[in-house]
């Protein structure tokens, strides 16, 4: 390997390194919410079967219809 080689491939690993610090705190955070939202469904279910209700069904979901419009302006 040469000069030029060599300051590629350094070049290469310092863009990769700077992707990684970009992308490392947002998945940080998905898996910091997803273990919050785990939290939550594992005290929802407690609290359902302490006061007798028994385990939670799922309940059916309804598909969501977006409806969107476009305003424009008519001289």
């Amino acid at each position: 390997m040469d000069t030029a080689h060599i300051e590629g491939l350094i070049a290469m690993l310092t863009v990769l390194a700077i992707l990684v610090l970009l992308v490392l705190p947002s998945v940080i955070g998905i898996a910091h919410d997803r273990r919050i939202d785990r939290q939550i469904r594992e005290a929802e279910r407690a609290r359902r079967e302490a006061e007798g209700l028994g385990p939670a069904e799922r309940p059916a979901r309804r598909r969501q219809r977006y409806f969107t419009t476009t305003v424009t302006h008519h001289s």
